[in-house]
């Protein structure tokens, strides 16, 4: 899990539902100082065990270069609500949702879309199946297919521990002694407890399957014709930073290492995240204006 950099809202950021035919998705929503988006919008996901909390420090600084910007949860999680079925959480339903979020949120125009970590794999579903208006397709700390490594080890014991003994036993016998052992903030671990025990069971579970068993999509990803950017920490501990690297090459995108930056560059180093970000955004939007 990653960490929010702040507990409450940045002026300029405020909270959302987004309404769509399938469903009612929690957001928050960054607008530039002047309230004019000049630029077109973009959609950020989170990953696993995640939310749009993770987005917070990186929002108002992404608004400010002239663009509406939204951050959800995914069905399911945090303060989206979901359904008590695991079909409704693959990376295909869950990509759909996605889609449908996203048709909301450009109002015609179309959407730089970005995944984090697991949110890569929900948010390829969406670029693949091509139902969305999209401007450009970002990969933040996410992979060809299923996560390897020390994250595919913890997802296989949670997965394990998941269905006998519940989120509340793993909360406290193993993520909170985490937590506290790496210094994270008191009211930071609250936060962190809340958000956690208000997922669906179904969908934790559900998901977790996702994660570890997703085939590698890249060849397919690679004809979608959008410009991508693949976006990781140096010292990612999900997958590997060269396995990301190999990743770009094959997607023939546009590569970015954040320095210092481990499993969620837009906690960790934010200012850099969104700088690289809104860089990327502007160019890919200028050169599909200049493709017609």
């Amino acid at each position: 899990m990653s960490t929010p950099r702040f507990l409450t809202l940045p002026p300029g950021v405020s909270v959302k539902q987004i309404e769509t035919p399938l469903g009612s998705f929690a957001a928050l929503e960054a607008l530039p100082v002047n309230g004019v988006a000049e630029r077109w919008p973009a959609l950020l996901v989170p990953g696993y065990t995640g939310s749009k909390e993770d987005f917070l420090a990186i929002l108002q600084p992404l608004a400010q270069a002239g663009r509406r910007v939204v951050a959800i949860d995914m069905r399911g999680q945090y303060e989206t609500p979901g359904p008590d079925d695991p079909a409704a959480y693959t990376c295909a339903a869950l990509g759909a949702d996605v889609a449908a979020v996203a048709e909301v949120v450009g109002q015609g125009e179309p959407v730089h879309l970005l995944g984090h970590s697991f949110g890569g794999l929900v948010t390829r579903e969406t670029v693949l199946k091509g139902s969305a208006k999209l401007a450009s397709f970002t990969l933040m700390s996410s992979g060809p297919g299923a996560i390897v490594g020390p994250r595919e080890r913890l997802g296989r014991e949670l997965l394990a521990e998941l269905p006998e003994h519940g989120i509340d036993y793993i909360w406290a016998n193993r993520l909170e002694p985490d937590a506290i052992n790496a210094g994270v903030p008191e009211e930071i671990i609250a936060f962190l407890r809340k958000r956690l025990l208000a997922n669906n069971p179904t969908g934790l579970v559900a998901m977790a399957h996702e994660v570890l068993s997703a085939p590698d999509r890249v060849d397919e990803l690679a004809r979608c014709g959008l410009d991508i950017l693949v976006l990781y920490g140096e010292h990612d501990d999900g997958w590997p930073p060269e396995l990301q690297a190999e990743m770009a090459r094959r997607l023939d995108a546009e590569c970015v290492v954040i320095p210092g930056a481990v499993h969620s560059p837009a906690v960790e180093a934010p200012e850099t995240t969104a700088h690289a970000l809104t860089r990327f955004w502007n160019t890919a939007e200028a050169r599909m204006i200049q493709r017609g």
